[in-house]
């Protein structure tokens, strides 16, 4: 039994995960285009959507004509964890390890390929000290931390005169967000994320930095063949096209191209971003009115737009029992799912105010949870 009136309006659509994100505004799975299921994945009419959903990830995202764009397995790791093969070993290396995922790489580069990493690290809710990003060093970070709401501000700590490549995880970023292309030579994503896609499939952008370095340098690694990037002669140039390395799901592509298409139509990436920044507007301007909520990232100079993390102010409230009964309690509402933080972050709340999002429906969430926090207070 319920202490408290619960709000009169519902969001529409409650999916605020942080990944999967929900699914672009109107999607049905009815809508996309069925008619290759079953095909093979090499056979002419397939590999040509291949070619349409990597022409319309280019235009989309704007990526510089100069610059090469990959599907790999495995979503945004296996694009991270190509590029950290097929790319590492020929200088130094350095990883901002700021929240799970950049620790993450960091383990990667020094318990797997054996490197000898310089981890500059910082608590969840804080980035490491730019000032220690080196030039002629290989560098990897994500511009966007998904556990932790911490966003790199921009890319003015990397420097034009760098010998060293920047290695960018932009999963919770790219769609939402500005990138810096002339700063990072490469970026990964997934269609999972920004985009509202399916899991399955990651994203690779390679500047032509990092291509030479794929034509020039061997590592002394064994490369597993669906992360492999190299052939014979160098980078395998094929796979600039969208020719998938192995046999990737048509319907995961599909989904992908109706994403796609519904960005276009709204107006592309600045809509995009637009529609970002109004949902982050909306759930901000409720975490500084609300006495017993914050941010976990105190500096709103790095605090991310998209994957929003949010700490009780009360000690008591900062476990993760009650966390799970607060989320549990909003869940069972049918007005949030999947809104507690990631395990590996404090305890505490992660809302995605990404693009695909509506801002309606953020500004339905933020009275249910006043409504839950009246409920559950201690």
């Amino acid at each position: 039994m319920t202490r408290h009136t619960k709000p009169a309006i519902r969001p529409a659509r409650p999916w605020f995960s942080s990944g999967p994100t929900a699914k672009p505004p109107g999607w049905r799975i009815g809508d996309l285009r069925d008619d290759l299921m079953g095909r093979n994945i090499r056979a002419g009419e397939v590999l040509a959507r291949f070619r349409h959903a990597h022409d319309l990830t280019r235009a989309v995202l704007e990526i510089p004509s100069d610059h090469a764009l990959c599907f790999l397995p495995a979503s945004d790791t296996g694009a991270v964890e190509a590029a950290l093969w097929n790319l590492l070993g020929a200088r130094p290396v350095q990883v901002l390890a700021y929240e799970n995922f950049g620790k993450l790489w960091a383990s990667d580069v020094r318990d797997h390929l054996g490197l000898d990493p310089e981890i500059l690290e910082a608590p969840y809710g804080q980035l490491p000290d730019l000032n220690g990003v080196r030039p002629d060093a290989d560098l990897v970070f994500a511009w966007n931390g998904t556990t932790s709401g911490v966003c790199v501000p921009n890319a003015d700590f990397i420097s034009t005169a760098r010998t060293g490549l920047t290695i960018c995880d932009a999963t919770s970023a790219a769609f939402c967000m500005r990138l810096a292309w002339d700063r990072l030579d490469v970026v990964t994503f997934s269609f999972q994320k920004a985009l509202g896609g399916d899991a399955g499939i990651g994203a690779l952008v390679l500047s032509p930095r990092a291509i030479e370095r794929l034509d020039q340098f061997t590592p002394e690694r064994a490369i597993p063949k669906v992360l492999r990037l190299r052939g014979p002669d160098g980078f395998d140039r094929a796979l600039a096209t969208g020719a998938p390395i192995n046999t990737y799901s048509l319907l995961t592509l599909e989904d992908w191209i109706a994403a796609l298409e519904w960005a276009h139509r709204i107006g592309g990436l600045s809509m995009l971003i637009d529609r970002t920044q109004f949902n982050y507007q909306a759930l901000a301007g409720w975490v500084e009115a609300t006495p017993w909520v914050r941010f976990l990232a105190e500096d709103s100079a790095c605090r991310s737009p998209t994957s929003v993390c949010l700490s009780f102010v009360d000690a008591d409230a900062a476990d993760r029992a009650f966390v799970s009964r607060f989320c549990r309690l909003l869940a069972d509402e049918g007005v949030a799912f999947d809104i507690e933080a990631h395990r590996a972050a404090p305890p505490g709340l992660r809302v995605w105010c990404g693009a695909t999002v509506e801002t309606a429906d953020v500004v339905a969430l933020v009275p249910w949870l006043d409504w839950a926090w009246a409920e559950l207070s201690p």
